[in-house]
């Protein structure tokens, strides 16, 4: 059996590890994270979804996917249909 260096420490504790994201966080200028009572606070003072069928689109388009000619090529060659 092989011994394979993990892409982590394993002896790290999660507070070495809240702090190295931390490190990571403010290297790269990320924004700050909410908390989770911040988060439900914001969602408190939102809205809530309005249920009336009226407004909400009746007829929704659905998407079209284009297939390019590599693809067409390709599934031609593992004998797909693409239509």
């Amino acid at each position: 059996m092989t011994y394979q260096r993990l892409a982590y420490d394993d002896a790290s504790s999660s507070s070495e590890m809240a702090s190295d994201c931390q490190a990571v966080e403010s290297a790269l200028h990320l924004p700050a994270r909410r908390t989770a009572a911040e988060r439900a606070a914001r969602a408190a003072s939102r809205p809530a979804p309005s249920i009336r069928f009226e407004d909400y689109p009746r007829d929704v388009a659905k998407p079209t996917i284009a297939v390019s000619d590599a693809a067409a090529r390709l599934g031609a060659a593992l004998h797909l249909h693409l239509d």
